[in-house]
């Protein structure tokens, strides 16, 4: 493949896609904040759980009933955006590969997989605050951390096949899936395999990544990843992925939002106490669910910045591994290269943007990290 260089063309072209992006985000945000203050203040989330309490005997069939009405509406409201920002303007930009009627069946497949588990949780947050009024809160979060272990274990054998079709690198790959799988062993890294995913049906865009916990680990790449990068740089890019599982940092992860779950329940607490007061709406009562929303979604947008701060952290350290493991300094710059120029990223994003919205470094700091790391044995 040829030598790769930043594309100017496509730079142009990718600040304007993150600051739409951006502006479709904050649109969101502000609709959905808006639509439960209407709920609260115009008390019609009262209303609805007294007239559903008048219709079902059982309080559960209540909570869910409501969280149906309740979540339906927000769905139908964000619906227009979601489908400006996930269908429209990847299409504008040339990153979509997707038909409209893939975008359909993939908001379905979304429904049918997030609806029960959205209604699950539901049901085990109203019923521990019928339950423990008091300490509801600190179940919750024990029951949230259980969820999401359960989660990393199982989303890559049950949920992740249903959007995405897996198939073994097969002949076709054969060196390829040696050089990943013996980096892997190098790395003490279990693994089920290496799958290849179709990526391409949905977006230009490239993706590798290691998922799952145990015995569920397999390495995944996208089949734009495969097809349109070097070995080298394939290598590269799953090297920074085993320095994710290296240090362990799904374990960080999971332990981070723990504790941070733990804190925002315990202020949702505080807050919801006071629902009463401000709305006349009884704590364990459904017609809380709104306020405890906001109050969730507030915490988690105060949370942001510092989140991403140590996410970046985390992803520079993974960087770091990828080349010490490697010693391919040049195929780890040119693949960051690539992945700005095949995914639109943009190379120097402004500060404040990296500071409120990115996870990773911005690709102009990864990429002189590369090209200035140390050679190996030098």
């Amino acid at each position: 493949m040829e030598t790769t260089a930043v594309d100017p063309e496509k730079q142009k072209q990718a600040r304007e896609y993150a600051r739409l992006k951006r502006r479709l985000w904050l649109a969101g945000v502000l609709l959905s904040a808006l639509y439960a203050l209407v709920w609260l203040i115009s008390g019609g989330a009262v209303a609805l759980a007294d007239g559903l309490a008048g219709l079902f005997p059982y309080p559960w069939l209540v909570v869910a009933a409501f969280g149906l009405v309740f979540g339906g509406g927000h769905f139908l409201l964000r619906l227009p955006l979601g489908y400006y920002a996930g269908f429209v303007l990847p299409h504008r930009f040339g990153l979509s590969t997707q038909t409209r009627r893939g975008w359909l069946v993939d908001q379905g497949k979304g429904l049918l997989v997030g609806l029960p588990i959205g209604l699950l949780l539901l049901e085990g947050l109203y019923a521990l605050l019928g339950a423990f009024p008091d300490t509801w809160w600190l179940w919750a979060a024990v029951g949230m951390f259980v969820f999401n272990v359960l989660a990393a274990n199982l989303s890559p054998v049950l949920i992740m096949p249903l959007f995405n079709k897996y198939t073994p690198l097969g002949r076709e790959h054969a060196e390829l899936e040696r050089r990943l799988l013996d980096l892997a062993a190098r790395a003490r890294t279990r693994v089920r395999g290496v799958f290849k995913f179709d990526l391409s049906r949905r977006t230009k865009a490239a993706n590798a990544a290691l998922t799952g916990l145990g015995h569920t680990r397999r390495i995944v790449v996208g089949d734009t990843l495969v097809s349109e990068f070097t070995p080298d740089e394939v290598e590269t890019v799953l090297a920074h992925e085993l320095g994710h599982h290296v240090h362990r940092d799904i374990l960080w992860f999971i332990l981070v939002e723990g504790l941070l779950t733990f804190l925002g329940l315990f202020l949702a607490s505080r807050v919801m106490a006071l629902g009463q007061a401000w709305f006349g709406i009884p704590v364990e009562s459904v017609a809380s669910l709104p306020l405890f929303l906001l109050v969730m979604g507030g915490y988690n947008l105060l949370l942001m910045p510092p989140g991403n701060a140590f996410s970046r952290w985390r992803e520079r350290l993974a960087d770091a591994y990828a080349l010490e493991m490697t010693g391919k300094k040049e195929a780890f710059a040119s693949a960051l290269i690539r992945l700005a120029n095949q995914n639109l990223g943009e190379v120097e994003p402004e500060a404040w943007v990296v500071w409120l919205f990115y996870d990773h470094p911005p690709l102009g700091e990864r990429i002189a990290m590369a090209r200035n790391w140390p050679a190996k044995g030098a």
